[in-house]
């Protein structure tokens, strides 16, 4: 959702049911009505449920997702996406562009190859952003 959703979060949810196990982690995690991505993930994992689940309740307390690992969003106006170097492992390109899905690159996806790679997640995405792939669907379904 974008900025002008805010506070209409739950609205991309309907008929979901907040579990509230997940809800009363989740409040002990917010400030000031966030929660960072990387906070939404551990949750996800203390928990063993998917991170959409968590991504649900987070929608459904009105809750904003800050921090994206990825660099995406929730760092200000700007994304937090760093710079290219000049040297990118050459099989990134590769892998990113053989993980597409109707032209996009899913956040799983954009990990698991930051783990493979053994580089940042927001350096794949860096080089998304130079081979002008959009990142979706978000794990926690914050583009939903």
């Amino acid at each position: 959702m974008t900025h002008k959703d805010a506070g209409n979060y739950a609205g991309k949810r309907r008929g979901a049911k907040l579990n509230e196990a997940i809800a009363a982690r989740i409040k002990k995690k917010i400030s000031d009505n966030r929660i960072s991505c990387a906070e939404a993930h551990s949750i996800a994992a203390a928990l063993n449920v998917d991170p959409d689940d968590v991504g649900t309740a987070i929608d459904l307390l009105e809750v904003r997702i800050i921090q994206c690992q990825l660099g995406l969003f929730g760092h200000g106006k700007e994304k937090n996406i760093p710079a290219l170097p000049d040297k990118v492992d050459p099989g990134i390109g590769p892998a990113i562009s053989s993980s597409l899905v109707n032209g996009r690159l899913a956040c799983s996806a954009a990990w698991d190859i930051a783990k493979r790679f053994n580089v940042s997640k927001a350096m794949i995405s860096a080089v998304c952003e130079k081979m002008k792939i959009k990142i979706s669907p978000c794990q926690l379904g914050a583009f939903k």
